[in-house]
């Protein structure tokens, strides 16, 4: 038995006036708290009680120890209070991660949106294309634009990722439209490196499988940023998020293409460790970002 137990103990005895009472209040047998006192006293190596077949008393050392440890137990509770209180509200620092591209669109406004409604958090929002390890480098949350894998992580779907094919009306006009994925390795294409398959794109096939179309071109890039521009300035067919060429595509600036090619098993994800003790401010922001996104893909976003 731990000494803060002997210690509660002993001062609910003090407090309820005797042991039988004592017993009653904590659930616990009487002689069960007459042996945990009996053991401190001997941990002490004091007598902190003059007992007699009716009443009890606090020796002068009793007295002393009642006050020192009444006040300790006190300040325990109340800081395990704090952390509780502070693990379950919605305040603090969160941690997020996410891919670049990603981040300064669509994702940089649901953010902005989450601390304009909590002005207890404050985030530190890490935007780099690659994966990081949560548990290892610190971070609360991070948001993953994948076909997700078996994972020790938590993960939330919040929306479709579309990866679309694109060029300027001006190229195909000049290269003519694809009819097939095949198509494309006969036609200038823009690579970007930060593709999973690099200079191989993956598409669906007509009877449910996958088909890998090897690309060539005079641009390679890392870059989704880079690669719509690519695009726009008619140097080839490039393969992007469709949320980075959304508006190019709406206003006429870029042609999808291949559409009904295109593989719809990848998604947004939300990933978190540690569903037991989830924080408040995490809570609240996988909350949020699920509402946030079924608001969105309401309007058509995704």
């Amino acid at each position: 038995m731990d000494q803060l137990t002997r210690m509660r103990c002993f001062i609910q005895v003090v407090d309820a006036g005797g042991f039988s009472a004592a017993a009653r209040a904590m659930g616990r047998s009487k002689a069960l708290v007459s042996k945990y006192v009996g053991e401190l006293e001997d941990e002490l190596g004091v007598r902190l009680l003059n007992r007699t077949t009716r009443q009890i008393s606090t020796t002068e050392a009793g007295q002393a120890y009642y006050r020192e440890a009444s006040d300790i137990l006190q300040r325990i509770d109340d800081l395990q209070e704090a952390m509780q209180d502070a693990h379950q509200r919605a305040r603090g620092l969160l941690r997020i991660s996410a891919s670049r591209a990603f981040g300064d669109h669509d994702l940089s406004r649901a953010v902005m949106g989450f601390l304009s409604q909590n002005p207890d958090i404050s985030v530190d929002l890490k935007l780099e294309d690659r994966f990081v390890d949560l548990v290892e480098e610190g971070f609360d949350v991070a948001i993953r634009l994948t076909e997700l894998s078996d994972s020790s992580l938590i993960a939330r779907k919040l929306a479709p990722f579309r990866q679309v094919t694109v060029a300027a009306p001006e190229f195909i006009a000049i290269h003519s439209r694809p009819e097939e994925p095949g198509d494309l390795a006969d036609i200038p294409c823009v690579v970007d490196t930060n593709y999973r398959f690099r200079s191989n794109l993956v598409f669906r096939d007509g009877e449910g499988g996958r088909r890998s179309v090897a690309i060539k071109g005079r641009v390679e890039v890392n870059s989704a940023e880079a690669a719509r521009q690519a695009a726009l300035a008619g140097l080839g067919f490039a393969r992007t998020p469709l949320f980075m060429v959304r508006d190019d595509i709406a206003a006429g600036r870029l042609e999808r293409v291949l559409e009904e090619y295109e593989s719809d098993d990848a998604a947004i994800w939300v990933v978190y460790p540690h569903r037991k003790h989830l924080s408040g401010k995490v809570r609240a922001f996988v909350d949020f970002l699920v509402s946030w996104f079924e608001r969105e893909a309401l309007r058509g976003a995704f």
